[in-house]
């Protein structure tokens, strides 16, 4: 089992950033990747990064178009913690976000590869 706790959301107007950190613990070394996923009202969950934590691709990160280039994914291995760095924030950002672990070193986009699910954090953005 791998217990995984959001934190790190908030209120932000547009063009602010927030960091938000997943902190794992249990199996963790049964983790190949973690994820960002985010659930707006209404809509379906979307995938939005994800970073290789095993294998010789570790650290290997991948984005949605969405948020590329505003969106920073990373870890600290000391802390068992995934970080989700958010610059130049939009009121399209909102949305509670789910950090997502995955037995695969790429899991990709889907959420039915991931295996264990925080509880998610809320994130909006004002106009």
């Amino acid at each position: 089992q791998v217990q995984l706790v959001e934190s790190g959301g908030g209120l932000v107007q547009a063009g602010g950033s927030l960091r938000l950190s997943c902190a794992a613990s249990g199996r963790t070394f049964s983790s190949g990747a973690v994820g960002w996923f985010r659930q707006a009202p209404g809509k379906i969950r979307e995938f939005v990064a994800v970073i290789t934590l095993i294998t010789a691709r570790a650290g290997t990160t991948y984005y949605a178009d969405s948020v590329k280039g505003r969106f920073t994914i990373s870890r600290d291995n000391t802390e068992n913690t995934v970080y989700l760095q958010m610059n130049s924030l939009k009121p399209e950002d909102t949305a509670v976000y789910y950090c997502a672990a995955s037995r695969y070193a790429s899991p990709g986009r889907g959420p039915g590869a991931y295996d264990y699910w925080g509880q998610g954090t809320q994130v909006t953005v004002s106009s």
